[in-house]
């Protein structure tokens, strides 16, 4: 038996594989823990096997791993939430809500952990009110300001009339929430800002870090003969699928009018079929990958990186990734958002279509540009 504090910490998915911003960032905490002040029990939903089929991955994240039935979430998934509709939680709340989820972790809560930590607003709604430990919120985002961007955007009234409901809820959610814990991590010291000013709480924060060791710099080439163009991104997360479509619809016609052979990567899991489908209708030098084990490669074989975000909030871990490899970077405003790093010193800022087409030729087409940003 160890004599160290008990933490439970409460993810909202099961952190293997680490194939989103949320589940790196928080998998990286976890390590950061391992083996310090706290003996760490994580939770999560997971697939029934996956205890034992990633034994020694989880071994590096807790000193104990404890799971309630993962649901699968099918093709119909995104269909089947809406009934949520009319909730008095946001849609993505409401469909977090488990029975089973609930069940499991008031049954670890009977081991009378002393901090409870939970990661995002969304599994707070997994947690029983009151108990007799510390709790903290591990933010990853402002989420209310990710919906008020999906109202700025939606192209049709409907479309933003419901954004607008749910951004109405989830700002009286958000708010409710945060302030229902001892305390609350931000990702930067923007969203830190945001959360006292709309809801009077105080963060403190952990600001965005990238893994040095396994992102290794390459000085990218000063040649011109690679025109290839790369995003890493969770393909199936409506904030990259609406930017990546943006810069098709939008971008790309400018860049290909300059640079006939450019082409792009699209490196990530379960691309929306429906930009897959719109890239070949176009007949377009775009590649999907779908998800892989190392998107080092790719981005390494790129002139330039491109984060063509209209919609989001937090921070970009993608983009300090990159940064790390040596691969140039043109961004959106909200790409950038919250990190160290300024335009024209670190990366080439761009938020008119024809504008980031035009950063994203100068990258293919300088070699000492690139190699500056680099």
């Amino acid at each position: 038996m160890t004599s160290r504090p008990k933490m439970l910490f409460v993810a909202p998915r099961y952190l293997l594989p680490a194939d989103s911003g949320g589940k790196i960032r928080t998998g990286q905490v976890l390590r950061g823990l391992k083996g310090g002040a706290f003996e760490v029990t994580l939770m999560s939903p997971a697939p029934a096997d996956a205890a034992e089929r990633n034994a020694a991955e989880l071994e590096t994240l807790c000193d104990r791993f404890a799971a309630w039935d993962e649901t699968e979430r099918g093709t119909a998934f995104s269909y089947l939430r809406l009934r949520h509709i009319f909730s008095r939680r946001p849609i993505s709340v409401a469909s977090d809500s488990s029975r089973s989820g609930r069940q499991a972790i008031a049954g670890e809560l009977r081991n009378n952990p002393d901090v409870v930590v939970i990661d995002f607003p969304h599994t707070a709604v997994l947690m029983p009110q009151g108990g007799a430990f510390t709790s903290v919120l591990f933010t990853h985002n402002v989420e209310a300001e990710i919906f008020a961007r999906h109202v700025q955007v939606a192209k049709d009234p409907l479309r933003r009339l419901v954004w607008q409901n749910q951004l109405r809820k989830m700002r009286h959610f958000e708010g409710e929430t945060l302030r229902r814990f001892d305390a609350v991590i931000a990702v930067s010291d923007r969203d830190q800002t945001q959360f006292e000013k709309q809801y009077g709480v105080n963060a403190e924060t952990i600001p965005t870090g990238v893994d040095l060791d396994f992102f290794g710099y390459e000085a990218p080439a000063r040649d011109d003969a690679n025109l290839n163009l790369v995003i890493t991104a969770s393909m199936d997360y409506y904030a990259n699928i609406d930017g990546v479509r943006w810069f098709m619809e939008a971008c790309w016609p400018h860049i290909a009018a300059a640079e006939p052979n450019a082409r792009m990567t699209v490196v990530g899991r379960k691309p929306d079929p429906g930009l897959v489908r719109a890239a070949a209708d176009r007949n377009l030098p775009w590649t999907f990958t779908g998800f892989v084990d190392d998107v080092r490669p790719y981005v390494h074989n790129s002139a330039g990186y491109v984060i063509p975000l209209r919609v989001g909030g937090g921070t970009r871990i993608k983009a300090y990734e990159a940064m790390a490899l040596g691969c140039p970077v043109v961004s959106t405003s909200v790409g950038m958002e919250g990190l160290q790093a300024s335009p024209e010193r670190d990366y080439l800022l761009a938020d008119d279509p024809a504008v980031f087409a035009a950063a994203a030729v100068r990258l293919l087409r300088d070699g000492e540009l690139r190699a500056r940003l680099a």
